[in-house]
């Protein structure tokens, strides 16, 4: 369960998704400036924050298109399947296993089961998806975290998502720590507590 102050979990529910509302709803002009009555008609396509867009659909006032990356017959999907660790996934959605698993936790909502497909954001897939390009991608990502020049760097973790740059930075991070232990000092260290003498039992 993530921390309600983790700037990380905010920022993946600020990503932008497609919504439609099924009702018309009052006081929300903001969604469409082109209007003077502050009103948001049903049917009106709308893209807002994820965050918001969530409680909405819980009340059943919106239906949620699922992002393109996610999409079932998106090409995203078949470069997953080809060749997992070169494919841009920071380009798509920077948070993007956090983003997929909020998505996929949102389609199994049971009380929504009668809406219609389209408002049933349900994805089966996504967590088959997530769970498969992690798995490709975290190897490659410990392995140049271990192995990687820091000439070839740059190019690598440009494709990283958040999660797999702090996955990449703690292996690296890992990896210095063993070599200065391997390097110098010494192997063991005596605890401060058998250098002390016993007092003398009278």
């Amino acid at each position: 369960m993530t921390s309600y102050y983790d700037i990380d979990d905010i920022l993946a529910e600020e990503e932008m998704v497609s919504a439609v509302f099924l009702q018309t709803a009052n006081e929300v002009g903001i969604f469409d400036c082109a209007d003077d009555t502050n009103k948001v008609e049903a049917g009106t396509h709308v893209e807002m924050p994820f965050w918001l867009a969530q409680e909405l659909y819980v009340r059943q006032a919106v239906s949620i298109k699922v992002p393109p990356y996610f999409d079932t017959k998106a090409k995203t999907r078949n470069e997953i399947g080809a060749d997992a660790a070169h494919v841009d996934l920071r380009s798509l959605c920077p948070y993007f296993y956090d983003f997929g698993c909020k998505i996929a936790r949102l389609s199994a909502l049971s009380h929504v089961q009668h809406l219609s497909y389209w408002n049933r954001i349900g994805e089966k897939t996504i967590g088959p998806l997530l769970l498969v390009a992690f798995r490709t991608r975290y190897r490659e990502v410990l392995i140049k975290a271990h192995t990687a020049a820091s000439i070839v760097a740059p190019k690598h973790l440009s494709l990283l998502t958040k999660e797999e740059t702090k996955l990449y930075e703690a292996g690296q991070s890992s990896t210095a720590a063993f070599k200065k232990w391997r390097m110098g000092g010494p192997r063991l260290q005596i605890a401060s507590v058998l250098g002390r003498k016993r007092k003398p039992v009278e």
